[in-house]
């Protein structure tokens, strides 16, 4: 069998599972279930035969680094393909088939989505084997889920004509269904739309011009004109930014003639909400799901989970209850896919819990927003071995670092020295400034900012080894 190139799309920003998934570690990259996140899950099942040896990787570019962390925690080495705005999944299986397409126009691409659950891996690759016969003729492929329950939450597949090797042709796609519908569509043998697809690079293209030639043109304009290094390609955001935003589905699948479906029992779940990770968790005896430092006492079919602070229920069942560093959600698991609305209440307020961890990863480490006055704030920065901060400087902001372990190089105008650990120094407001980390073991300061503006884009960079600039 020919070998199977794995795209992998990590784009997106999984908002129904707030606040573990915001848009500084959405869910893909969160330890959902176990020590690794289903991103490096999604990796490891596509290690090895008939896969490829590096998959491809689209992504949003401000995941890059998050990525090359988790990758590197799991041996894997991928290329990426960097998206400068969010286009939707049509643009970005174009732009990854494109690519795959400049070394070999009939490859065998499986597109995958990273936060995914999958089980049952050996029936994964036995679908993935079946579909290579349709993929291989020139057929699109998508792979329906065998359902557990008339789910609401998911388009279905109505499968045709019966062909080879236990696949179909694909009658229709349908959207989200009324409970009504989806009990009917059930009991008519009709499959979940998982959203995972197999086919030649140059049959997808070839489908996806005739319906939308401007956004194959514009999405190859960017891949011309993007900047390559190492492994990863960085698409030029004018081309890319007028590319049609369009789903997949609605772009090629639903129209064309040549889907074919190959029907999948796996233990899959897209754990798009909180009531769907708690159906694929691990339950005690009263069906509560507990992750983090949790007490539960008389209580039924809940997800707790708490980050670094006690969470204790009592007397109460079917209950989602998350609390983080800087935000705490309380819903009725039923309620769950509702999450999406108290987000968007957060975002018209102006909230930043909306959007960003209390913990915010950076290339060279991360900072914690510890606390905040009107002219002041006060962070905690870990800067790891080899860890740069860029030259810079702020308009707005004096800031003064206390290191209280490691051994940084600091530089603040024209002087540099090398600090220990209760050493401080003070950053006057304009000056360039950086820290860097050669030591061996990671640095940590307190940093305390003064000013009448202290938010993240009073930057400056002036020179920078993550290419920020």
């Amino acid at each position: 069998m020919k070998s199977v190139q794995p795209l992998i799309m990590c784009g997106g920003s999984g908002t129904r599972l707030w606040p573990l998934s915001r848009d500084t570690l959405p869910k893909q990259f969160a330890p959902l279930l176990g020590p690794r996140s289903t991103f490096q899950n999604t990796l490891l099942r596509v290690k090895g035969r008939p896969f490829a040896e590096r998959p491809l990787i689209v992504a949003y570019a401000a995941y890059r680094f998050l990525i090359e962390d988790q990758l590197a925690e799991i041996g894997i080495e991928a290329d990426l393909l960097l998206e400068p705005s969010r286009r939707d999944s049509g643009p970005a299986i174009v732009a990854g088939c494109s690519l795959i397409a400049e070394k070999q126009p009939d490859a065998h691409v499986l597109v995958l989505a990273a936060d995914q659950v999958i089980r049952d891996v050996e029936a994964f690759h036995t679908a993935v084997e079946r579909g290579c016969g349709p993929a291989d003729s020139g057929h699109l492929v998508t792979f329906g889920i065998t359902p557990t329950c008339p789910a609401t939450a998911y388009g279905y597949i109505q499968c045709g004509s019966s062909l080879d090797n236990g696949t179909f042709s694909v009658a229709r796609f349908v959207e989200k269904p009324d409970p009504v519908a989806a009990a009917r569509y059930v009991l008519d043998g009709y499959l979940w739309n998982s959203g995972n697809f197999l086919f030649r690079a140059d049959a997808l293209l070839s489908e996806y011009k005739m319906r939308s030639p401007a956004t194959v043109e514009v999405v190859s304009h960017a891949i011309a004109n993007g900047s390559r290094a190492d492994g990863t390609l960085l698409m030029a955001a004018g081309p890319f930014g007028s590319a049609e935003a369009q789903a997949i589905d609605y772009a090629v699948m639903e129209h064309t003639e040549k889907a074919v479906v190959v029907p999948l029992s796996c233990g899959w779940s897209d754990v798009g909400t909180w009531d769907a990770l708690w159906a694929v968790s691990e339950h005690d005896a009263d069906g509560n799901v507990r992750r983090g430092d949790v007490e539960i006492i008389d209580s039924q079919d809940c997800y707790v989970s708490s980050d670094g602070r006690l969470a204790s229920l009592l007397g109460v069942r079917d209950l989602v209850v998350v609390a983080e560093r800087d935000a705490i959600l309380v819903a009725d698991r039923a309620r769950s896919s509702d999450v999406k609305r108290m987000l968007d209440a957060l975002r018209r307020t102006g909230r930043s819990e909306a959007t960003s961890h209390a913990q915010v990863r950076r290339p060279w480490g991360w900072y914690e927003v510890l606390g905040r006055g009107s002219s002041h704030q006060v962070k905690h920065i870990l800067v790891r071995p080899g860890g740069r901060l860029s030259l810079q400087s702020h308009r707005h902001r004096a800031e003064h670092w206390v290191v209280v372990r490691g051994h940084p190089l600091v530089t603040v105008g024209e002087e540099m020295r090398q600090l220990a650990p209760l050493d401080h120094v003070f950053v006057p407001l304009g000056a360039v400034h950086r820290l860097e980390n050669f030591g061996q073991e990671p640095v940590e300061i307190i940093e305390v900012q003064y000013g009448d503006y202290l938010g993240e884009d009073d930057i400056i960079r002036l020179e920078d080894i993550y290419d920020r600039v």
